[in-house]
């Protein structure tokens, strides 16, 4: 090997908890999924109120259900946007489970269990180890103007 050749250092494994918090945006478009196609399939095939209704919610889930599933992609490959959006979407998650644990007795464990997969991918996102592994720094106190 000549001295211009010189070989890359290797990438640093992925850190568990961003590979964690990919299966659990991947999880959340995988439901959003499921409940888009079970919706659209109700208003096509299905007797509901409004199947107008059901078929444009059904698109509106799968549409939603693709969000977190480019961020899952974007955060097994380490990109940096990919916090965003999967931030939107478990705060979102947040008002819906506290719907579900307000309403019936069946939707309650539905409802805990939403919660609990939130919070999670919250507290997973916003660590820092998944942090650093995005490349994401925050600016120091001398890189700040006028401070």
């Amino acid at each position: 090997m000549s001295s211009s050749e010189q070989t890359a250092p290797a990438p640093t494994p992925r850190p568990p908890r961003l590979t964690a918090a990919a299966a659990v945006c991947g999880l959340d478009a995988l439901a959003l999924l499921a409940g888009g196609v079970y919706l659209l399939v109700m208003g096509l095939l299905g007797r509901p109120d409004s199947p107008q209704q059901a078929e444009m919610g059904g698109l509106t889930l799968i549409a939603l259900g693709v969000i977190p599933l480019l961020a899952a992609r974007g955060l097994l490959l380490r990109r940096g946007w990919s916090r965003g959006p999967a931030l939107i979407t478990q705060i979102m998650a947040l008002p819906v489970a506290w719907t579900l644990l307000q309403s019936s007795a069946g939707l309650i464990p539905v409802g805990i269990a939403l919660a609990a997969v939130t919070v999670t991918g919250l507290v997973l996102l916003v660590n820092p180890a998944t942090t650093e592994a995005l490349n994401m720094r925050g600016r120091d106190r001398e890189d700040r103007p006028g401070v």
